[in-house]
Protein backbone atom coordinates (compact mmCIF):
# COMPACT_ATOMS: atom_id res chain seq x y z
CA UNK A 1 0.00 0.00 0.00
CA UNK A 2 1.19 3.47 -0.98
CA UNK A 3 0.41 6.95 -0.40
CA UNK A 4 -0.19 9.92 -2.58
CA UNK A 5 -0.74 13.57 -1.97
CA UNK A 6 -4.10 15.31 -2.69
CA UNK A 7 -1.46 18.17 -4.29
CA UNK A 8 0.23 15.90 -6.29
CA UNK A 9 3.83 16.90 -6.19
CA UNK A 10 5.16 15.19 -2.99
CA UNK A 11 6.90 11.30 -3.50
CA UNK A 12 4.43 8.69 -2.54
CA UNK A 13 5.43 7.30 0.49
CA UNK A 14 4.68 3.24 2.45
CA UNK A 15 2.21 4.00 5.57
CA UNK A 16 4.97 4.17 7.96
CA UNK A 17 6.49 7.04 6.48
CA UNK A 18 2.72 8.94 5.81
CA UNK A 19 2.26 8.39 9.41
CA UNK A 20 5.04 10.09 10.35
CA UNK A 21 4.95 12.95 8.53
CA UNK A 22 1.23 13.42 8.60
CA UNK A 23 1.49 16.40 6.00
CA UNK A 24 2.92 15.64 2.46
CA UNK A 25 6.05 17.96 1.72
CA UNK A 26 3.50 19.80 -0.64
CA UNK A 27 1.40 20.82 1.89
CA UNK A 28 -1.39 18.48 0.47
CA UNK A 29 -2.99 15.06 2.48
CA UNK A 30 -1.73 11.25 2.03
CA UNK A 31 -4.41 9.12 0.97
CA UNK A 32 -3.85 5.52 -0.24
CA UNK A 33 -2.97 4.81 -3.70
CA UNK A 34 -6.36 2.63 -4.44
CA UNK A 35 -8.82 2.27 -2.34
CA UNK A 36 -9.23 -1.27 -0.31
CA UNK A 37 -12.38 -3.40 -0.28
CA UNK A 38 -13.78 -3.68 3.07
CA UNK A 39 -12.88 -6.92 4.95
CA UNK A 40 -14.71 -9.68 5.92
CA UNK A 41 -16.10 -8.58 10.06
CA UNK A 42 -18.48 -10.65 10.69
CA UNK A 43 -15.88 -13.28 12.10
CA UNK A 44 -14.86 -10.67 14.42
CA UNK A 45 -15.52 -11.29 17.67
CA UNK A 46 -14.27 -7.57 19.50
CA UNK A 47 -14.01 -3.95 18.62
CA UNK A 48 -10.06 -4.93 18.28
CA UNK A 49 -10.66 -7.80 16.10
CA UNK A 50 -12.77 -5.64 13.58
CA UNK A 51 -10.38 -2.89 13.78
CA UNK A 52 -7.28 -4.93 13.31
CA UNK A 53 -8.88 -6.03 10.21
CA UNK A 54 -9.70 -2.64 8.65
CA UNK A 55 -6.24 -1.36 9.81
CA UNK A 56 -4.62 -4.55 7.57
CA UNK A 57 -5.79 -3.26 4.80
CA UNK A 58 -3.65 -0.02 4.65
CA UNK A 59 -0.68 -1.08 6.46
CA UNK A 60 -0.03 -3.30 3.71
CA UNK A 61 3.35 -5.48 4.61
CA UNK A 62 5.05 -2.68 7.18
CA UNK A 63 3.35 -3.66 10.63
CA UNK A 64 2.79 -7.81 10.76
CA UNK A 65 -0.77 -8.88 12.10
CA UNK A 66 0.37 -9.71 15.32
CA UNK A 67 1.53 -6.49 16.18
CA UNK A 68 -1.53 -5.03 14.69
CA UNK A 69 -3.50 -7.05 17.00
CA UNK A 70 -1.70 -6.29 19.93
CA UNK A 71 -2.23 -2.45 19.00
CA UNK A 72 -5.55 -2.52 18.85
CA UNK A 73 -6.07 -4.57 21.93
CA UNK A 74 -4.25 -2.61 23.83
CA UNK A 75 -6.01 0.50 22.74
CA UNK A 76 -9.03 -0.45 23.40
CA UNK A 77 -8.39 -1.99 26.67
CA UNK A 78 -8.68 1.89 28.09
CA UNK A 79 -12.19 2.18 27.21
CA UNK A 80 -14.80 2.08 29.63
CA UNK A 81 -17.74 0.31 27.50
CA UNK A 82 -17.10 -3.30 26.80
CA UNK A 83 -18.55 -2.85 23.44
CA UNK A 84 -16.01 -0.03 22.62
CA UNK A 85 -18.84 1.94 20.52
CA UNK A 86 -22.03 0.99 21.95
CA UNK A 87 -25.50 1.55 20.22
CA UNK A 88 -28.46 3.37 22.41
CA UNK A 89 -31.74 3.11 20.40
CA UNK A 90 -33.92 6.86 20.67
CA UNK A 91 -36.76 5.19 18.69
CA UNK A 92 -38.24 2.82 16.16
CA UNK A 93 -35.75 3.99 13.08
CA UNK A 94 -33.29 6.93 15.08
CA UNK A 95 -29.87 4.96 16.68
CA UNK A 96 -27.52 6.62 18.86
CA UNK A 97 -23.48 5.19 18.22
CA UNK A 98 -21.70 6.51 21.35
CA UNK A 99 -18.18 7.14 20.46
CA UNK A 100 -16.83 8.89 23.78
CA UNK A 101 -16.03 6.21 26.15
CA UNK A 102 -12.00 6.30 25.67
CA UNK A 103 -9.94 7.97 28.75
CA UNK A 104 -10.70 11.57 27.19
CA UNK A 105 -14.17 11.27 26.39
CA UNK A 106 -14.30 12.04 23.14
CA UNK A 107 -14.67 10.41 19.57
CA UNK A 108 -10.92 11.03 18.88
CA UNK A 109 -9.74 8.68 21.87
CA UNK A 110 -11.38 5.79 19.26
CA UNK A 111 -8.50 6.73 16.52
CA UNK A 112 -5.75 8.72 18.61
CA UNK A 113 -5.66 5.36 21.24
CA UNK A 114 -4.51 3.17 18.43
CA UNK A 115 -2.64 6.01 16.21
CA UNK A 116 0.21 6.56 19.42
CA UNK A 117 0.51 3.10 19.54
CA UNK A 118 1.36 2.63 15.67
CA UNK A 119 3.28 5.88 16.68
CA UNK A 120 5.25 3.96 18.86
CA UNK A 121 5.78 0.94 17.23
CA UNK A 122 6.98 2.67 14.29
CA UNK A 123 9.47 4.57 15.79
CA UNK A 124 11.13 1.91 18.03
CA UNK A 125 11.51 0.32 15.05
CA UNK A 126 13.70 2.88 13.35
CA UNK A 127 15.05 4.22 16.59
CA UNK A 128 13.61 7.83 15.90
CA UNK A 129 12.40 10.48 17.84
CA UNK A 130 9.58 13.22 16.32
CA UNK A 131 7.65 16.47 17.69
CA UNK A 132 4.47 16.43 16.89
CA UNK A 133 2.75 19.45 16.44
CA UNK A 134 -1.23 19.75 16.99
CA UNK A 135 -3.87 22.24 16.52
CA UNK A 136 -6.98 21.72 18.77
CA UNK A 137 -10.72 22.97 18.57
CA UNK A 138 -11.40 21.00 21.87
CA UNK A 139 -11.43 17.74 21.62
CA UNK A 140 -8.39 16.54 19.70
CA UNK A 141 -5.67 18.21 22.09
CA UNK A 142 -6.48 15.86 25.19
CA UNK A 143 -7.17 12.75 22.78
CA UNK A 144 -3.22 13.11 21.39
CA UNK A 145 -2.10 13.98 24.50
CA UNK A 146 -3.15 11.01 26.70
CA UNK A 147 -2.17 8.75 23.62
CA UNK A 148 1.57 9.77 23.41
CA UNK A 149 1.93 11.05 26.80
CA UNK A 150 5.17 10.00 29.04
CA UNK A 151 6.86 8.32 25.60
CA UNK A 152 10.57 8.60 25.20
CA UNK A 153 10.54 8.78 21.63
CA UNK A 154 7.44 11.52 21.15
CA UNK A 155 7.16 15.23 22.41
CA UNK A 156 4.25 16.74 21.39
CA UNK A 157 2.95 20.69 21.20
CA UNK A 158 -0.71 21.25 20.86
CA UNK A 159 -1.81 24.31 19.94
CA UNK A 160 -5.54 25.44 20.68
CA UNK A 161 -7.05 29.14 20.17
CA UNK A 162 -7.36 30.88 23.90
CA UNK A 163 -10.49 31.27 25.26
CA UNK A 164 -12.48 29.06 22.23
CA UNK A 165 -12.46 25.97 24.40
CA UNK A 166 -14.40 24.83 27.66
CA UNK A 167 -12.37 24.69 30.75
CA UNK A 168 -13.16 21.05 30.98
CA UNK A 169 -11.24 20.85 27.55
CA UNK A 170 -8.73 23.25 28.30
CA UNK A 171 -8.03 21.21 31.83
CA UNK A 172 -7.66 17.82 29.92
CA UNK A 173 -4.89 19.53 28.36
CA UNK A 174 -3.10 21.75 30.86
CA UNK A 175 -2.94 19.54 33.70
CA UNK A 176 -1.05 16.50 32.21
CA UNK A 177 2.43 16.70 34.07
CA UNK A 178 4.33 14.43 31.63
CA UNK A 179 7.78 16.17 30.65
CA UNK A 180 7.04 15.43 26.82
CA UNK A 181 3.48 17.72 26.87
CA UNK A 182 3.95 21.39 25.63
CA UNK A 183 0.51 23.38 25.58
CA UNK A 184 0.25 26.70 23.79
CA UNK A 185 -2.88 29.16 23.94
CA UNK A 186 -3.12 31.32 20.57
CA UNK A 187 -4.47 34.44 20.39
CA UNK A 188 -6.71 33.62 17.57
CA UNK A 189 -9.29 31.44 16.70
CA UNK A 190 -8.96 27.34 15.52
CA UNK A 191 -8.48 27.92 11.82
CA UNK A 192 -6.06 30.72 12.99
CA UNK A 193 -4.01 27.53 14.46
CA UNK A 194 -4.20 24.95 11.84
CA UNK A 195 -2.70 27.54 10.07
CA UNK A 196 -0.07 27.80 11.99
CA UNK A 197 0.31 23.95 12.16
CA UNK A 198 0.78 23.51 8.67
CA UNK A 199 3.20 26.62 7.83
CA UNK A 200 5.37 25.54 10.48
CA UNK A 201 5.54 21.80 8.44
CA UNK A 202 7.33 23.93 5.64
CA UNK A 203 9.47 26.68 8.11
CA UNK A 204 13.09 25.74 6.68
CA UNK A 205 14.50 26.05 10.20
CA UNK A 206 11.86 24.32 12.15
CA UNK A 207 11.53 21.80 10.04
CA UNK A 208 15.05 20.66 9.38
CA UNK A 209 16.13 20.71 12.98
CA UNK A 210 12.67 18.93 14.61
CA UNK A 211 11.34 15.68 12.60
CA UNK A 212 7.54 16.90 12.61
CA UNK A 213 4.72 14.67 12.42
CA UNK A 214 0.78 15.49 13.00
CA UNK A 215 -1.70 14.38 14.94
CA UNK A 216 -4.79 16.04 13.50
CA UNK A 217 -6.78 14.46 11.15
CA UNK A 218 -4.59 15.75 8.50
CA UNK A 219 -2.62 12.46 9.63
CA UNK A 220 -4.15 9.24 7.33
CA UNK A 221 -3.83 7.39 10.54
CA UNK A 222 -6.44 9.52 11.81
CA UNK A 223 -9.10 8.31 9.25
CA UNK A 224 -8.16 5.10 9.02
CA UNK A 225 -8.89 4.74 12.46
CA UNK A 226 -12.49 5.98 12.23
CA UNK A 227 -13.17 3.73 9.49
CA UNK A 228 -14.31 0.53 11.50
CA UNK A 229 -16.68 2.48 13.38
CA UNK A 230 -18.89 3.34 10.53
CA UNK A 231 -18.53 -0.73 9.24
CA UNK A 232 -18.83 -2.21 12.75
CA UNK A 233 -21.89 -0.01 13.34
CA UNK A 234 -23.88 -0.47 9.98
CA UNK A 235 -23.18 -4.31 9.52
CA UNK A 236 -24.73 -4.44 13.07
CA UNK A 237 -27.96 -2.57 11.91
CA UNK A 238 -28.15 -4.63 9.09
CA UNK A 239 -28.95 -2.31 6.41
CA UNK A 240 -28.14 0.82 4.47
CA UNK A 241 -27.71 3.21 7.30
CA UNK A 242 -27.65 7.06 7.51
CA UNK A 243 -25.38 8.51 9.23
CA UNK A 244 -25.99 11.87 10.93
CA UNK A 245 -22.55 13.19 11.52
CA UNK A 246 -21.36 16.50 13.91
CA UNK A 247 -18.84 18.47 11.05
CA UNK A 248 -16.06 21.02 11.56
CA UNK A 249 -12.92 19.50 9.91
CA UNK A 250 -14.66 16.83 7.45
CA UNK A 251 -12.46 14.21 8.79
CA UNK A 252 -15.16 12.29 10.18
CA UNK A 253 -17.31 11.91 8.03
CA UNK A 254 -14.37 11.34 5.40
CA UNK A 255 -13.52 8.30 7.56
CA UNK A 256 -17.47 7.23 6.76
CA UNK A 257 -16.70 8.26 3.05
CA UNK A 258 -14.12 5.83 2.67
CA UNK A 259 -16.03 2.97 4.64
CA UNK A 260 -18.92 3.43 2.07
CA UNK A 261 -16.36 3.52 -0.58
CA UNK A 262 -14.82 0.26 0.49
CA UNK A 263 -18.32 -1.55 0.66
CA UNK A 264 -20.10 -0.92 4.36
CA UNK A 265 -23.97 -0.72 4.06
CA UNK A 266 -24.02 3.07 3.93
CA UNK A 267 -26.54 5.03 2.57
CA UNK A 268 -25.80 8.50 2.81
CA UNK A 269 -24.30 11.31 5.35
CA UNK A 270 -25.99 13.79 6.45
CA UNK A 271 -23.64 16.83 8.15
CA UNK A 272 -24.99 19.02 10.63
CA UNK A 273 -23.11 22.19 11.39
CA UNK A 274 -23.69 24.90 13.94
CA UNK A 275 -23.59 28.55 12.71
CA UNK A 276 -20.22 28.32 11.38
CA UNK A 277 -22.10 26.86 8.47
CA UNK A 278 -19.59 27.08 5.58
CA UNK A 279 -20.05 22.72 4.92
CA UNK A 280 -23.93 23.44 5.29
CA UNK A 281 -23.86 26.29 2.89
CA UNK A 282 -22.02 24.51 0.16
CA UNK A 283 -23.89 21.41 0.02
CA UNK A 284 -27.16 22.92 0.11
CA UNK A 285 -26.57 26.35 -1.81
CA UNK A 286 -22.87 25.65 -3.49
CA UNK A 287 -21.88 28.40 -0.99
CA UNK A 288 -18.38 27.55 0.24
CA UNK A 289 -17.57 31.06 0.70
CA UNK A 290 -15.50 31.61 4.33
CA UNK A 291 -16.74 33.90 7.09
CA UNK A 292 -15.68 35.10 10.15
CA UNK A 293 -15.52 32.32 12.74
CA UNK A 294 -18.76 32.80 15.15
CA UNK A 295 -18.28 31.13 19.12
CA UNK A 296 -20.95 28.72 19.61
CA UNK A 297 -22.05 26.10 22.41
CA UNK A 298 -20.20 23.64 20.25
CA UNK A 299 -17.06 24.53 19.93
CA UNK A 300 -15.26 21.80 18.27
CA UNK A 301 -17.20 22.95 15.48
CA UNK A 302 -15.86 26.53 15.33
CA UNK A 303 -14.33 26.09 12.35
CA UNK A 304 -14.34 27.69 8.66
CA UNK A 305 -11.31 25.49 6.69
CA UNK A 306 -12.56 21.98 7.01
CA UNK A 307 -8.77 20.61 6.29
CA UNK A 308 -9.94 16.82 4.95
CA UNK A 309 -12.54 18.32 2.71
CA UNK A 310 -9.26 18.61 0.69
CA UNK A 311 -9.53 14.64 0.47
CA UNK A 312 -12.73 14.48 -0.96
CA UNK A 313 -11.47 17.07 -3.65
CA UNK A 314 -8.74 15.21 -4.85
CA UNK A 315 -11.86 12.15 -5.61
CA UNK A 316 -13.84 15.05 -7.05
CA UNK A 317 -11.13 15.87 -9.25
CA UNK A 318 -10.07 12.96 -10.12
CA UNK A 319 -7.54 12.64 -8.40
CA UNK A 320 -6.14 15.67 -9.96
CA UNK A 321 -3.46 17.02 -7.68
CA UNK A 322 -2.46 20.01 -9.69
CA UNK A 323 -6.17 21.05 -9.70
CA UNK A 324 -6.74 20.24 -6.17
CA UNK A 325 -3.88 22.27 -5.17
CA UNK A 326 -5.09 25.28 -7.75
CA UNK A 327 -8.12 25.26 -6.50
CA UNK A 328 -7.72 25.44 -2.78
CA UNK A 329 -5.19 28.12 -3.63
CA UNK A 330 -7.49 29.95 -5.17
CA UNK A 331 -9.83 29.11 -2.05
CA UNK A 332 -7.10 30.78 0.22
CA UNK A 333 -6.89 34.10 -1.54
CA UNK A 334 -10.46 34.87 -2.34
CA UNK A 335 -12.13 33.06 0.82
CA UNK A 336 -14.45 31.32 -2.20
CA UNK A 337 -14.11 27.85 -3.47
CA UNK A 338 -16.44 26.77 -6.82
CA UNK A 339 -17.14 23.38 -7.66
CA UNK A 340 -18.40 22.58 -10.82
CA UNK A 341 -21.79 21.73 -11.11
CA UNK A 342 -21.27 18.03 -13.00
CA UNK A 343 -18.57 17.33 -10.04
CA UNK A 344 -21.09 18.34 -7.27
CA UNK A 345 -24.16 15.40 -9.26
CA UNK A 346 -21.58 12.89 -9.30
CA UNK A 347 -19.52 13.10 -5.71
CA UNK A 348 -21.93 14.87 -3.57
CA UNK A 349 -25.87 14.28 -4.45
CA UNK A 350 -27.21 11.77 -3.08
CA UNK A 351 -24.21 10.81 -0.78
CA UNK A 352 -24.03 13.98 1.44
CA UNK A 353 -26.37 16.52 2.39
CA UNK A 354 -26.42 19.04 5.46
CA UNK A 355 -28.44 21.08 8.23
CA UNK A 356 -27.68 23.92 10.35
CA UNK A 357 -28.64 24.07 13.73
CA UNK A 358 -27.45 27.28 15.57
CA UNK A 359 -27.14 27.40 19.16
CA UNK A 360 -30.91 27.80 20.06
CA UNK A 361 -31.76 25.17 18.33
CA UNK A 362 -29.39 22.85 19.79
CA UNK A 363 -29.88 24.05 23.31
CA UNK A 364 -34.06 22.78 22.47
CA UNK A 365 -32.59 19.49 20.73
CA UNK A 366 -30.99 18.56 24.39
CA UNK A 367 -33.85 19.86 26.15
CA UNK A 368 -36.30 17.60 23.50
CA UNK A 369 -33.93 14.80 23.94
CA UNK A 370 -33.67 14.47 27.54
CA UNK A 371 -37.09 14.64 28.26
CA UNK A 372 -38.44 12.06 25.50
CA UNK A 373 -35.93 9.51 25.58
CA UNK A 374 -33.82 10.41 28.99
CA UNK A 375 -30.56 10.83 26.75
CA UNK A 376 -28.64 13.81 27.47
CA UNK A 377 -25.84 14.87 24.84
CA UNK A 378 -23.20 17.43 24.71
CA UNK A 379 -24.05 20.42 21.80
CA UNK A 380 -22.30 18.90 19.73
CA UNK A 381 -24.12 15.96 19.59
CA UNK A 382 -27.25 17.55 19.77
CA UNK A 383 -26.82 19.48 15.80
CA UNK A 384 -26.57 15.45 14.95
CA UNK A 385 -29.69 14.46 16.56
CA UNK A 386 -31.57 17.13 15.31
CA UNK A 387 -30.54 16.67 11.79
CA UNK A 388 -30.95 12.52 12.15
CA UNK A 389 -34.79 13.61 13.19
CA UNK A 390 -35.23 15.27 9.75
CA UNK A 391 -34.00 12.11 7.82
CA UNK A 392 -36.82 10.84 6.02
CA UNK A 393 -35.60 7.24 5.67
CA UNK A 394 -36.74 3.57 6.13
CA UNK A 395 -33.51 2.21 7.63
CA UNK A 396 -31.65 3.08 10.40
CA UNK A 397 -30.62 6.68 11.15
CA UNK A 398 -27.45 6.75 13.28
CA UNK A 399 -25.85 10.13 15.11
CA UNK A 400 -23.10 9.84 16.27
CA UNK A 401 -22.45 10.71 19.83
CA UNK A 402 -18.98 12.72 20.13
CA UNK A 403 -18.08 13.98 23.16
CA UNK A 404 -19.81 13.14 26.44
CA UNK A 405 -21.87 15.59 27.83
CA UNK A 406 -20.05 16.91 31.06
CA UNK A 407 -17.49 17.93 29.24
CA UNK A 408 -19.85 20.62 27.99
CA UNK A 409 -21.74 21.46 31.12
CA UNK A 410 -22.65 24.52 31.26
CA UNK A 411 -24.57 24.14 27.80
CA UNK A 412 -26.17 21.53 28.75
CA UNK A 413 -26.70 22.57 32.32
CA UNK A 414 -28.62 26.00 29.90
CA UNK A 415 -31.10 23.17 28.24
CA UNK A 416 -31.95 21.51 31.01
CA UNK A 417 -31.68 23.74 34.11
CA UNK A 418 -29.44 21.04 36.06
CA UNK A 419 -25.83 20.04 35.36
CA UNK A 420 -24.58 16.84 34.24
CA UNK A 421 -22.36 14.82 36.58
CA UNK A 422 -18.66 14.90 36.48
CA UNK A 423 -17.12 11.40 36.07
CA UNK A 424 -14.52 11.35 38.74
CA UNK A 425 -11.60 11.36 36.12
CA UNK A 426 -13.45 15.13 34.68
CA UNK A 427 -14.17 16.22 38.27
CA UNK A 428 -10.47 15.64 39.62
CA UNK A 429 -9.47 18.12 36.98
CA UNK A 430 -10.79 21.33 38.67
CA UNK A 431 -7.80 20.55 41.39
CA UNK A 432 -5.13 19.90 39.36
CA UNK A 433 -2.39 22.89 38.26
CA UNK A 434 -2.43 24.13 34.87
CA UNK A 435 0.65 24.23 33.08
CA UNK A 436 0.56 26.16 28.75
CA UNK A 437 1.82 29.62 27.96
CA UNK A 438 -0.15 31.92 26.00
CA UNK A 439 1.89 32.97 22.17
CA UNK A 440 0.74 35.24 19.66
CA UNK A 441 -0.75 34.54 16.51
CA UNK A 442 2.56 34.59 14.93
CA UNK A 443 4.42 31.96 12.75
CA UNK A 444 8.07 32.94 13.94
CA UNK A 445 7.12 33.12 17.85
CA UNK A 446 5.01 29.69 17.58
CA UNK A 447 7.96 28.50 15.86
CA UNK A 448 10.54 29.85 18.26
CA UNK A 449 7.87 28.33 21.27
CA UNK A 450 8.60 24.67 19.57
CA UNK A 451 11.65 25.18 19.35
CA UNK A 452 12.64 26.30 23.18
CA UNK A 453 10.01 23.90 24.39
CA UNK A 454 11.48 20.57 22.91
CA UNK A 455 15.33 21.59 22.97
CA UNK A 456 15.90 19.01 25.38
CA UNK A 457 15.42 16.42 22.82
Amino acid sequence: MRYVSTRGRAPALGFGDALLAGLASDGGLYVPETWPALPDLTRCVTYADAATAVASCFVGDEIDDATLARCATEAYATFRHPSIVPLVQLDHRQWLAELFHGPTFAFKDVALQLVGRLFDHVLEQRSDHITIIGATSGDTGSAAIDAVRGRDNIDIVMLFPNGRVTDVQRRQMTTVEDANVHIAAIDGTFDDCQDLVKAMFLHPRLASQRHLSAVNSINWGRVMAQVTYYATTSLALGGETVFAVPTGNFGNVFAGWVARRMGAPIDRFVLSTNANDILARFLNEGDMSMREVVPTLSPSMDIQVSSNFERLLFEMNDRDGGMTAEQLARFRSSGRLDVEPDQRAEHLDGTFSATRVDDDATLAEIHRLAHRTGVVVDPHTATATAAASLIDHDGPVVALATAHPAKFADAVARALGQRPELPEALAELHVKAERFEVVANDLELVAAHVERVTAAT
